[in-house]
């Protein structure tokens, strides 16, 4: 079965980082797009960055551009999202997703492969 592992969520104070990981099981990960989509309770997942197969294009929501980095290495077949300057707003489950798309493509319905989620969640 085709998986998709997130890590490195937890909790951090406003103005602090982490690092989050999406490890890809059961499949190759480096033919793929990657995205991070995030759900608050109660709320619509929306997407926050996505990357390229070759990790030559990126794409950023704009309430994350200038703080949060998406990067991948298709050797480990993870995508990392490096996260700075954490807002008590982010705080929600981070998923990430696959699939054979551009990473241009914000649009949830469109990913086909889906971790688990791992939780973040900032204090103010």
């Amino acid at each position: 079965q085709l998986q998709l592992v997130e890590s490195g969520g937890g909790w951090v104070q406003r103005g602090g980082s982490l690092r989050l990981s999406c490890a890809a099981s059961g499949f190759t990960l480096h033919n793929y797009a990657v995205a991070w989509f995030r759900q608050a309770p109660g709320k619509e997942r929306e997407f926050v960055a996505a990357i390229s197969w070759s990790g030559g294009s990126t794409n950023y929501a704009d309430f994350v551009k200038g703080r949060f980095t998406i990067s991948r290495d298709n050797a480990k077949s993870t995508v990392y999202l490096q996260m700075n300057s954490l807002k008590s707003e982010d705080t929600a489950v981070y998923y990430c997703a696959a699939s054979k798309l551009v990473a241009g493509n914000t649009n949830v319905i469109d990913w086909r492969y889906w971790g688990q989620g791992t939780q973040v969640t900032v204090s103010s």
